[in-house]
Formats: C-alpha cells, structure tokens, sequence
C-alpha cells in the first residue's frame, strides 16, 4: 500500500513538474512571439522611389544575410552593384538570382576576402585602376569569431581582421575614389553590441594579453567600426562625402549558425527564431543610409530603425577615436599612396 501511494505521489510530482515546464517554454515563447510582432511591426522602410541608375556600390559580405538583400534592392533601384565576397561559387549564385529577380544585369562579382590585407589590397587597388567611379561603400561582412583565440596571416585578429581592420584598410584605398564621386557615401555596419562594456583596451585590439572571449571580441569590433566612422568623418568634413555607422537591430541570418559562443550561437540564435526581424527587414537601415536623401550630407551619425540614434558614450570619444585611428593605420601598414586626406 505504501508503495502505491509512493509512487503516486512521484507520478504527480513529475506530471506537475512537466505541466510546469511546459507552461513555461509556453510563456517564453509567447513572449518572444509578441516581441516579435512589436519589432518588427515598428520597422522603418527606406524610401522605395528613389533610383541609382548611373551609380556604383560596393557592398562587402554580400553573398548572404544583410549584404544580400542589400544587394538586391540597390539593384533593383538600378545600381551597378559589386559584390565583394570571399566565397566567389556562393557569391555568383546568389548574384545570379538578383540580376533574375531584379532585370538587372549590372551585378558583379568580386574577390575579397576582409580577413587578409593582402586581399583587400588586391581588390581595392585593381578597383581604382579599373573605375572611374564609386559612389556608395557599404561595410557589412563581418562575423562573430571561432571560440578559441585565432590569427590571420597578417598576425591579427581574425575577428577583428575581418570586421573593422580589413574594412578600415579598404576605405583608406577608395577613399580617393569616392571623393572624386562626390556626392558619395560610406555606410558602415555595426551593432548595438558596441555599447557594452567588457572591458575595451585599445592597446591590445588582438587580444595578446587578455583572456580572449569571442563575445567580447565581437562588441570591441562594432566600437572600433563606430569609432572609425568619427574620426573618418572629421577628415571628410569639407568634402561631400557621407559617412555614417549604424545598427540594423537583431536580424534572423546565418551568422548565428556561424557562431560558436554560448551568446551569439545558441542565445541570440534561439531567441532569433521567435523575434528577430527578417534580413529584408533588417537591411532597411543599411539602404537609407545609402540612398535616402536626408541622409546624403550627413557624417560621423549612429542610426538604428532608419533614424538617428546615440552611439555610446565610448563610441563618442574623440580623442579615442584618433588613437583608434593612428593605431589602426600602423597596424595594416598604411602606405603614403593609400592616404587620401
């Protein structure tokens, strides 16, 4: 008899503890669901009238994700858009499917792999002996690093090589280039993740001497990209050129596939299932800034959601900013040729 009621009672213990479980993966999810809903219903679009015919954009990191559709709506407004990838076969098919779904067969391909400097030499330099013009730069490739502690060829980083070194080396390189486009832009992708406070040191940006985490490492690369874009924006003050930083907000695509931290890989990358906004949507801000007319004299501003935003007050610091800067250009060994203010 005892023995029955024993394990009744286990019986209920473990329905109840079930039951309990259950309702709340039901509450999370519901409540991610309804966070999704609010998101993305409040999701500003770019202007969808204005066209780029006669225009060249770069886009780096185009073959997937935010680049992607990028991509394909730049091309659709009539753009020249050059997909600079490091995966070419994964590139030219989705290259492919823009210039089917758009009509517009002035969508190429590139190798550019922002992880390795000589790459980004090799395309940046063939690019301005070929071009006669450039009129938007989009900064987008990026990744959220391996969990182990890994170096490029180039000794550095490799998170930070292809997030913000790579891309400050290509800018460096064009930048002649877009000056004698202007009116140009730079748009530079970053992440709200910049804002976060694990303990940046901008002496030791490839993580030589601090336990390395690649969440962290992630947050230093968005600061640095946000960081660049004020100090570029001082030297392009008398010039019309735009050039501004943003954050798209947290948007459902590969890269947290990619990821192999507990933060970005299994977190973020669950509760983007239920709330994330889709790339379309999360490459909005990415396009106004390359094509919206409010957006075309401004430099040195922080956007989310397609309007302006406050970078964090790291982010803000001029005086890190230049350090940055003259750090950055030491790093990637920027020649006399390559500057170009």
């Amino acid at each position: 008899m005892h023995e029955q009621q024993d394990y009744k009672l286990r019986y209920m213990g473990m329905s109840l503890l079930l039951y309990g479980v259950a309702f709340v993966v039901l509450v999370v999810v519901k409540l991610l669901v309804l966070i999704r809903l609010y998101y993305c219903w409040g999701v500003r679009w770019s202007d969808a009238n204005i066209r780029m015919d006669g225009k060249v954009v770069v886009i780096t990191g185009a073959s997937a994700g935010l680049g992607k559709e990028t991509a394909r709506d730049l091309a659709r407004r009539g753009a020249r858009v050059i997909m600079a990838c490091r995966n070419l076969t994964k590139a030219e098919k989705v290259a492919e499917d823009i210039r089917k779904d758009t009509g517009n067969e002035l969508v190429e391909v590139h190798l550019l792999d922002t992880s390795s400097l000589s790459s980004v030499r090799n395309f940046a330099n063939n690019f301005v002996k070929k071009e006669k013009r450039l009129d938007v730069l989009i900064l987008n490739a990026g990744i959220v690093g391996p969990k182990d502690l890994t170096f490029t060829e180039d000794d550095l980083e490799l998170t930070m090589a292809t997030n913000y070194f790579g891309h400050f080396l290509l800018t460096n390189i064009l930048l002649g280039l877009l000056k004698r486009s202007a009116p140009s832009r730079i748009v530079i992708v970053s992440s709200d993740s910049h804002n976060l406070d694990w303990g940046f040191d901008i002496d030791d940006l490839n993580n030589r001497t601090r336990p390395f985490k690649s969440t962290w490492t992630y947050g230093y690369t968005k600061l640095c990209n946000v960081l660049f874009c004020k100090q570029l924006s001082v030297y392009l003050e008398e010039e019309e050129v735009a050039c501004n930083a943003l954050c798209p907000g947290l948007v459902r695509t590969e890269i947290f596939g990619k990821a192999t931290d507990f933060f970005h890989g299994t977190l973020f990358g669950f509760i983007s299932l239920f709330s994330a906004k889709n790339e379309k949507q999360g490459s909005q801000t990415i396009i106004h800034l390359a094509v919206g007319k409010e957006t075309a004299s401004l430099r040195g501003k922080f956007f989310m959601n397609c309007q302006e935003a406050e970078a964090s007050e790291m982010a803000c610091d001029a005086g890190l900013a230049k350090k940055l800067w003259e750090i950055s250009e030491e790093t990637v060994k920027l020649l006399p040729e390559e500057k170009h203010f």
